[in-house]
């Protein structure tokens, strides 16, 4: 009885909880249900959101009133088209009137165009040719443009006073004629330093100017112009600013001075001046040869001035049969003999060449420029060493024609009045010296004329040199 009762009391038990478990159970996992879980390697599709709804607008399309009215306040507010008169029909508006210029038609033609609704436009417009109408723009345009420059005007003074100070200080600097001079090697470089100085003010005070009118662009689009056409010019006269470069260097080089004994290329004379686009000589024949810079710069110069000790050398010739040791040694005594000759460096000798008939020697000699004139000098040694030679008995060469006769009688050889003169023996040589010149008396004093020429000329001519007493040669 107690089993039973137990069973019946586990039974009701049983019953309870399931129930508790269908009430709970729902109301646990129902917000799950609606979440969105996500798994490794599993995918959940959401579920659609709901559609949101849509606001629609009614269009409402112009009417042919509203386009007419659209477009006629627009053209109010444009003087030029206040007098055009506008009719809209199904959306094509005609514009009828006269207009200031064929522009202004266009333009009525353009802003009509563009209003929602127009179809098309049919543009009647025609020029008005009114006189006053005509010249009504004009005039405005002019008087703006007087409005504008009378405003501009304090800007502008402002802009001009401060060019005209830039350009003011630029020139006293420039002039400064002192500072300059210390400071550049020689005048020509002075004087261009001068001018760059002056140059380079006047260009900032037009970029400040500028600056202050704020036209900026402007000098930006100058100095683009500026640009080309320089380097256009600069291609054009490429030869012209070579040898403007060219005689910056030669006056900073100073490779000769006023009156020195030169030879640029294959040119000879003596240095009237040095401007800034040639080099002038005297020749030796006197006449006046003007060189291009940019020529003497790339040229190779021989300056005879810049050291006083100059050599001269000559050829002698003697006798295949003499002894050119002797000879040598006999014409080098009669060198060191002459007074204008130096004892250092010393006078020297030797052989050239050994022919058929005759031997070649060299005689070399040192002479002081500054004393002796160079060509005097050398025909005197020339003169005394082949006298001396002449007597010491050494034959000097002579043209030797040989003759051959195949039949006749022997010719007899005619004796020359000098073999007469000299008693030359079978040999052909002469029994006795000649008489010794005094060769201490010959005169080698320096002609000067050339010199005394190019101080005329330099005493004379107003033309600029940038030639430096006191710039070392270089």
């Amino acid at each position: 009885m107690q089993i039973r009762q137990f069973g019946h009391r586990f039974e009701a038990a049983r019953m309870a909880l399931l129930a508790c478990f269908v009430i709970l159970v729902p109301g646990i996992f129902a917000p799950l249900a609606h979440a969105q879980i996500e798994l490794p390697g599993i995918e959940v599709p959401a579920e659609p959101a709901d559609p949101e709804p849509v606001i629609e607008a009614q269009a409402i399309s112009p009417t042919d009133q509203d386009i007419e009215q659209r477009i006629a306040g627009i053209f109010n507010e444009i003087d030029a088209l206040k007098d055009v008169r506008i009719r809209v029909d199904a959306g094509v508006v005609a514009m009828t009137g006269d207009v200031p210029t064929i522009a202004d038609a266009d333009r009525a033609e353009s802003i009509a165009a563009r209003v929602t609704g127009v179809v098309t436009v049919e543009n009647a417009l025609e020029r008005n040719l009114d006189v006053a109408d005509n010249l009504q723009p004009v005039t405005d345009k002019l008087k703006n443009n007087l409005q504008k420059f009378l405003n501009i005007l304090p800007l502008l003074g402002i802009a001009l006073a401060i060019f005209i100070l830039f350009w003011l200080l630029g020139r006293v600097l420039s002039r400064l004629t002192g500072l300059w001079r210390g400071t550049a090697p020689n005048m020509f470089m002075a004087e261009l330093m001068a001018t760059s100085i002056r140059i380079i003010f006047v260009i900032i005070g037009l970029i400040i100017a500028l600056d202050v009118l704020q036209a900026t662009a402007l000098m930006g689009a100058i100095l683009g112009g500026a640009g080309v056409l320089g380097l256009a010019i600069g291609f054009a006269i490429r030869d012209t600013v070579d040898n403007y470069i060219s005689s910056i260097m030669l006056s900073i080089r100073q490779p000769f001075r006023a009156n020195d004994h030169v030879v640029i290329g294959s040119r000879e004379g003596h240095v009237i001046r040095l401007t800034s686009r040639a080099t002038i000589l005297m020749t030796l024949d006197g006449n006046h040869l003007r060189i291009p810079n940019s020529t003497v710069f790339k040229a190779e110069i021989l300056n005879y001035s810049t050291n006083p000790e100059r050599r001269f050398d000559f050829e002698l010739g003697i006798d295949a049969a003499d002894d050119p040791l002797a000879a040598m040694n006999i014409g080098l005594e009669a060198l060191r003999r002459l007074s204008f000759v130096l004892d250092e460096p010393d006078a020297s000798a030797r052989l050239e060449q050994v022919g058929d008939s005759n031997i070649v020697i060299s005689f070399f000699g040192w002479i002081d420029q500054g004393h002796s004139d160079f060509f005097k000098a050398r025909s005197i040694a020339i003169r005394a060493v082949m006298n001396i030679l002449d007597a010491e008995g050494f034959g000097l060469p002579e043209p030797i024609y040989r003759l051959r006769f195949d039949s006749g009688a022997p010719l007899e050889i005619a004796r020359s009045p000098k073999d007469e003169g000299t008693g030359a023996g079978a040999e052909g040589k002469p029994t006795h010296k000649a008489p010794q010149p005094d060769l201490a008396m010959e005169d080698v004093s320096r002609e000067n004329d050339i010199g005394k020429k190019v101080a005329e000329e330099r005493a004379t001519a107003d033309e600029e040199d940038i030639l430096d007493e006191a710039r070392p040669i270089e």
